[in-house]
């Protein structure tokens, strides 16, 4: 059968564009769909506004701090609109960037909301086309619990919008989402709270991680509510918002913020007419080469809740284009040794296993730990210290995993993925000399264990 399209992408996010521009550039006849805004979650409410945001919040630090080197300045002023317009038009800016990578690169993009009529039918805007493969790439939702008054809270989404700083924000969430918020508002002057229900937030990170996190959030005048979990929220008749949390207690906030998860985005999609299966949290079931249940149908990144990462749903688009017209190009992705940074303030960067993932996948492990004052804040009365932490295999020496909360912690620990991508041991980072004075060559120059 003569199709219309070799591959039908849903979703022009980066997996679905990642696919669609290399499978049109190895020859294949290709279609993306997008019914929201080019680029996904990442580009229009995810990471890059999110860490313009953090940018903005950080230069609060950076005018304290100034002094102690030297500079007197006014009394800075903080401009809600000015910097949420500025950032609409970078956003503006890049939607066209995928525009013209798309068109440029072969592919026809349809501008509407697709569904999937059988395994080869996908209709969009009342026409009908046919492909041999389509793939999902519709990404996620942020979820908000259907609590009493739960429409008074707003999400990730509606937080890039707000058409001014609140004065009181209740964050709630103990995901990264949540405390790169809280750091945000906090950093931009707002009174802020995080809140959340469990003993403490980042679970799955390294303890150290994420204790050194909390004692750095609580220096800076944080509020954390651990432990914690809301009742109901009331609309007050001045428009502030009174949050009854399960234990009886009563917050008083402007802003109720939730990120507490996200959904896959698969609202009206047509699944039913096809033998796609979900798995139990309600995300897309697929092989590891991405296949569903009805094998003309495809999906990966956020849809398939395994890695939600942006690199992660960029590699798993090269690696479905790859497979489907150029298969001897094709390489599985490794989900092993990916680095990640949450963009708190101070950041995160790790990479590898946790002492405790370490621990109980039966390593015996060798544990290097630094903490310091940065070189940067020695003129300040700034008390901020930085965390770096290597996790070592007692028999073999290899670095297990890299960890570190400080200023740039992304950065740096991008360089050492490829280190422990490419089994590096703790010998190798001995051997390696440190660019000085630098916090990053601490990573080099950790001699002295401290646990076992």
């Amino acid at each position: 059968m003569a199709y219309d399209f070799d591959l039908y992408v849903i979703g022009a996010g980066s997996g679905g564009v990642r696919a669609a521009r290399f499978a049109a550039g190895f020859g294949a006849k290709v279609a993306v769909a997008e019914s929201r805004y080019l680029g996904g979650t990442c580009v229009n409410v995810g990471c890059v506004p999110k860490k313009l945001l953090v940018y903005g919040a950080h230069f609060a630090e950076d005018f304290e701090q100034a002094s102690g080197f030297g500079w007197s300045l006014d009394e800075a002023q903080f401009d809600w609109a000015t910097l949420i317009a500025n950032k609409d038009r970078e956003i503006n800016r890049l939607n066209g960037i995928y525009r013209n990578l798309l068109v440029n690169s072969g592919v026809t993009l349809h501008e509407g909301h697709a569904r999937i009529v059988d395994p080869h039918q996908v209709e969009i805007n009342g026409e009908r086309f046919t492909a041999k493969n389509i793939l999902i790439a519709t990404g996620g939702w942020p979820q908000i619990p259907e609590i009493a008054g739960h429409e008074h809270a707003i999400s990730s989404n509606q937080a890039f919008f707000l058409k001014e700083l609140p004065k009181r924000v209740l964050v709630v969430g103990g995901g990264y989402i949540a405390v790169e918020f809280a750091g945000i508002f906090h950093g931009l002057g707002a009174e802020t709270t995080l809140l959340y229900r469990g003993e403490l937030f980042l679970r799955g990170f390294d303890g150290s991680v994420r204790k050194h996190l909390q004692e750095e959030l609580t220096k800076r005048g944080m509020g954390l509510q651990f432990n914690a979990d809301i009742e109901r929220i009331d609309k007050q008749a001045d428009g502030s918002l009174k949050v009854t949390l399960k234990d009886g207690r009563q917050l008083e906030a402007d802003c109720v913020f939730y990120a507490t998860g996200r959904r896959p985005m698969l609202d009206n999609l047509g699944l039913e007419n096809t033998g796609v299966k979900l798995d139990k949290k309600g995300f897309v079931e697929v092989d590891e080469l991405y296949q569903t249940a009805e094998p003309s149908i495809l999906a990966l990144g956020d849809v398939i809740g395994r890695v939600q990462l942006t690199p992660v749903a960029l590699a798993e688009g090269m690696a479905v284009a790859r497979r489907l017209f150029k298969p001897e190009q094709y390489r599985p992705v490794d989900y092993k040794m990916i680095p990640t940074a949450v963009f708190s303030l101070p950041n995160i960067g790790t990479v590898g296993l946790t002492e405790e993932e370490a621990r109980e996948a039966g390593h015996e492990v060798v544990i290097y730990e630094s903490r310091f004052r940065p070189m940067k804040l020695t003129l300040t009365e700034c008390q901020e210290r930085t965390l770096m932490k290597l996790v070592v295999d007692a028999r073999t020496d290899k670095v297990l995993g890299c960890h570190m909360v400080g200023p740039d912690a992304g950065e740096i620990v991008q360089g050492l993925a490829i280190a422990l991508k490419a089994g590096a041991t703790k010998r190798d980072f001995d051997e390696t000399i440190g660019v000085h004075p630098t916090a990053a060559e601490e990573f080099v120059t950790m001699r002295t264990p401290v646990a076992g």
